[in-house]
């Protein structure tokens, strides 16, 4: 009887981890939107790096997962004259852009992204 409680309890256990490891490779490893497949990527139309003269390195809080960086990727990309690339790991945001930029309208786009901006570097570009 102990036997097939310990095979039963290995048999869900092991069920659990299939079902996750399944949900994981459908919609991605996320803490937003874990049922709902990521959101669409907005490509930018200019991508030589020489047309843009200024560069940010943001400090950004809260993101955790691919999808946090491709939200906080399409805060900026959306309008023109920037490109935005989020590394999670660092959980830094780094922005090229046309025009030099105040550390309160990046604030601002970050915030309505649903993230905190704890830091602004403004890097100098040759």
């Amino acid at each position: 009887m102990g036997n097939v409680l310990v095979v039963t309890i290995l048999i869900l256990i092991i069920g659990a981890a299939v079902y996750g490891t399944v949900k994981r490779i459908r919609f991605g490893s996320s803490c937003c939107g874990e049922r709902d497949p990521g959101e669409k990527k907005i490509r930018v139309c200019d991508r030589n790096r020489s047309h843009y003269p200024y560069e940010y390195i943001l400090s950004v809080d809260g993101m955790h997962c691919s999808n946090c960086a491709r939200r906080i990727e399409n805060a900026f990309n959306k309008e023109g004259g920037r490109w935005a690339t989020a590394d999670i790991g660092r959980k830094e945001v780094r922005l090229l852009s046309k025009h030099e930029e105040t550390e309160s309208e990046l604030s601002d786009i970050t915030s309505s992204a649903g993230y905190t901006m704890l830091k602004m570097n403004k890097l100098r570009r040759i």
